[in-house]
This record gives C-alpha cells, structure tokens and sequence, in this order.
C-alpha cells in the first residue's frame, strides 16, 4: 500500500492518476476530505502540522510519497522541516519500507530557502533507517500557470534570471519518476536530478507562449534586486526577499541550466517538452492570464 501526500498538488494529482490507472494500491492524504473526495481514490484525513493525524494515515502502509509546500516567508526554520521530519518519524513507527521524496534541484547545507530546507530533510531521511529515493526536480512548467507572478499585470512574461536559460519540468514527469519507484524495486539510496529536455531562456519562452496563445507574449526584465525591493513593498519578510533575490541571482549565473537524463532512465521514454506542456494547457494559462489582467 502506497501513501501520497501533496495528492491534490501540481505533482500529487499526476500520481494520482497514474496509479489508478496501473492498478496499484494506495490512498491519498488530505486535509480538505471534499477536495480528497474529489481525486476519485480511497483518501484519509490528515495535516503535516498535526502528528498525531499522521499515524492513523500510515496503517497498512509500505511505501510513502513524501512531498509537501515549498519555501514560506516567515522567520527562522521553513515550517516544512519540522512537517516532514513528523511525516519520517511516523512511517518509521508504522513501519514503513520506503520514501520516495521529492526535494529540490541544488539543495545543500545551508542553501537559502527550500535548498537548505530539503537539504535538512533529506539528511534527517537517510539517518532514519527508512529506505529512500530523492526527486530533485527544477524549475516547474505548471508555476506559468498557477503562478500568477510569473507575469506583469498587463501579461507581460517576467525575466528575473537576466537571460539565462532554465530546464523547466512539467510535472507530469516528476509525477511518472515517483510511480516508478513507488512501484518499481530500483532506485534505493539514489537521488535524481530531474530536467526537461532542454534548458529556456525567457525569451524563448515568450515564443512558445505566443504560439500556444496565439498572440504576442513579450517579456520585462526585473533584476534581482528590483524582485527583492517589489516584495518588501507586498510586506514580505527582508529577509525572505533577499533569499528569493539571491536564488535568482545563482539561477542567473547558470545553476538551473544543465539537463539530465534521469526522467529517462526512470520512467523509458523521454520528459515532455514545453510545448507538449502548453499543448494540454493553454486554455488554463490563457484563463489565468485574463484573470490577473482584471
């Protein structure tokens, strides 16, 4: 029996399909029971924030899908330590044989944000005696969709890594990658640097949304310090603005350019371009965009 969390997520619903249609057994965890109801799987009721929900969600378990929110703006420790450390300590009491986590790409020992975070959590997996998998994926596809600042108000595609290129992931693939060691008996001990296919600058970026959209999407530049400032302004913590400014900055300098093979290796076939992203959601993007525009 397989555990998801994050089922209703950007990843966790990919899963969730997935394994229904491979016939697997598993449930999903959700705090909203409406919204677990809505996935069409068998769901218990539980919350990262509250340990003593997650024992009862991990009876009958071997197997757990580790993934939860990304970096927040508060001061001091991401709460996403302190969740998924609860969420290890309960499947080792369960007895649980395996995670599979999703991390982020870069993350390291004192990393800013979510790479010191998952670092952090990571480590706290290995020590744990639980069998593991990590899932580093980068830049998600999806944030130009749900993201709305991805773009200006007047649609605009925003540039915060001066140029640079990004080998962007939809997530169906990290989706397909965690199946298939959920599944599968490989992988055990490794960590997985998980790309598209090839790395985009925003420029080319711009293009494929204009063809997708069918209109001219240009794009604005912002540098890091500028996103830095613009956050301060919406009252985000000084700190945390210059975290998310510095990110920027290392992404500027090529750290999320690199393409890997690992979708590849994990699932056989290759990782979905950007345009097969944008073929099965320009109609979401196209809404979005006219949303924020008004």
């Amino acid at each position: 029996m397989i555990l998801v969390t994050g089922a209703t997520g950007s990843i966790g619903t990919h899963l969730v399909r997935l394994l229904q249609d491979r016939g697997v057994a598993f449930k999903a965890l959700v705090r909203d029971e409406g919204k677990g109801r809505a996935l069409g799987c068998d769901v218990v009721t539980g919350d990262f924030d509250d340990p003593g929900s997650l024992a009862p969600a991990m009876e009958g378990v071997d197997r757990l899908f580790l993934n939860a929110g990304g970096a927040q703006p508060v001061d001091g420790e991401q709460p996403m330590v302190r969740q998924q450390k609860a969420a290890i300590d309960a499947a080792r009491a369960a007895g649980v044989s395996r995670v599979v986590k999703v991390s982020v790409s870069g993350a390291h020992r004192g990393g800013r944000l979510a790479q010191g975070a998952h670092w952090e959590i990571e480590e706290y997996l290995k020590a744990s005696g639980l069998g593991w998998s990590m899932l580093r994926p980068g830049g998600f596809m999806q944030n130009f969709v749900t993201g709305t600042a991805a773009f200006t108000a007047d649609g605009r595609l925003l540039d915060v890594y001066g140029g640079a290129p990004v080998s962007y992931i939809d997530c169906h693939d990290i989706a397909a990658c965690a199946a298939a060691l959920l599944t599968g008996s490989g992988g055990l001990g490794e960590t997985y640097e998980l790309t598209g296919p090839r790395a985009l600058t925003s420029a080319e970026v711009a293009r494929e949304l204009s063809a997708a959209l069918g209109r001219t999407v240009e794009y604005a530049e912002l540098s890091p310090d500028e996103l830095a400032a613009g956050l301060r302004v919406q009252g985000l913590p000084a700190r945390f603005a210059d975290d998310l400014a510095e990110l920027s900055r290392q992404v500027a300098r090529g750290s999320m350019a690199a393409t890997t093979t690992a979708v590849r290796d994990l699932t056989g076939r290759e990782p979905r371009t950007f345009g097969d992203f944008l073929a099965d959601n320009a109609e979401a993007l196209r809404t979005g965009l006219a949303s924020a525009a008004g």
